[in-house]
């Protein structure tokens, strides 16, 4: 498969998992099949929940920020990134993570507001920097095994303290990688888990365990561990794209996250051409602060291949 199909996938199927899972978020599990019960129909990007049909929520919003700020500023520009995020959260989103939105209105400098909200809260292992994790995997993939997950860890680190949500991002950098390599990023998992830390590895090999299933998870999916577990297991036991972002939706819960991280696996593994394409089509991303602009589908594609082609610069501080 060419390596643009599968950049593409990624960036695209993050944004459909998104936009399809955003209606049925804090529901039961199975909705999404009791309302579509025959797949490939169409009518899925129904909306709803006061989200408009094919809209991307806060995942995508934010994924678009970090990758205009990496093409734009030419490198990871950490404070660029905090700054955009501040200006999006300031904006009154439809939706925003109350810890995301604690860290960037608590008027701390982009390199202290996380780790201050941590050590208050001691709780910040929320799956919102994996929600947007997308576009820095494809633009990093090609720098390699090392930098892209330290990437991971630093875009992470600005809006969540625990270093648990670090290490998830990272894993996910890293599966997104190893896909572009046309390798199994089931069969790399093994190999990952010994890259991440040593204080959150037997959390992570619970849940990436092949005999894992999500109604083992002790959390709620909006921590970062049972989602990406429940993105992997989605991605473990269906056989194409759109049967893994159902069976994820299917999971009930923090729907549009897992639904997100399980379509930027499953696009990247299974390329763009396996998305449907009524799924694409009504496909659009508002960005709250940014001048009434909307993104659509073209768009994320042309993203998509400007992360990948664009050089990797070291970090920015």
């Amino acid at each position: 498969m060419k390596r643009t199909q599968r950049t593409a996938g990624a960036v695209v199927g993050s944004a459909v998992g998104d936009a399809l899972g955003g209606p049925f978020e804090f529901g039961p599990p199975g909705a999404f099949s009791a309302r579509f019960p025959a797949p490939g129909v169409g009518g899925e990007m129904c909306g709803g929940g006061g989200w408009d049909p094919g809209e991307a929520t806060d995942d995508t919003q934010m994924a678009v920020l970090v990758a205009e700020s990496l093409l734009e500023r030419g490198e990871l520009d950490l404070p660029d990134i905090f700054a955009r995020f501040q200006r999006w959260a300031a904006s009154e989103p439809k939706d925003i993570g109350l810890q995301t939105e604690d860290v960037l209105t608590n008027g701390m400098s982009w390199d202290l507001a996380a780790a201050l909200h941590f050590q208050v809260n001691q709780r910040a292992a929320g799956n919102g920097s994996l929600m947007r994790a997308s576009t820095s995997a494809v633009h990093f993939a090609a720098a390699g095994q090392e930098p892209t997950m330290n990437a991971a860890r630093r875009i992470a680190a600005l809006t969540h303290g625990d270093r648990a949500a670090w290490e998830g991002t990272a894993i996910f950098h890293e599966l997104i990688r190893v896909t572009f390599e046309d390798s199994d990023p089931l069969a790399s998992l093994p190999d990952v888990l010994a890259l991440v830390h040593p204080d959150h590895r037997d959390r992570y090999a619970r849940v990436l365990s092949p005999h894992w299933h999500p109604d083992q998870a002790t959390e709620f999916n909006g921590a970062v561990w049972p989602c990406l577990g429940s993105a992997v297991w989605a991605l473990r036991t269906t056989a194409g794209f759109e049967e893994a972002v159902r069976a994820a939706i299917d999971l009930g819960g923090d729907t549009d996250t897992v639904a997100a991280v399980t379509g930027g696996l499953a696009g990247a593994y299974y390329g763009l051409d396996a998305i449907p394409a009524h799924w694409i089509q009504p496909l659009h991303v508002p960005l709250p602060g940014f001048d009434g602009r909307v993104l659509r589908h073209e768009d994320l594609l042309d993203l998509a291949q400007r992360l990948d082609e664009a050089p990797c610069a070291p970090v920015a501080v």
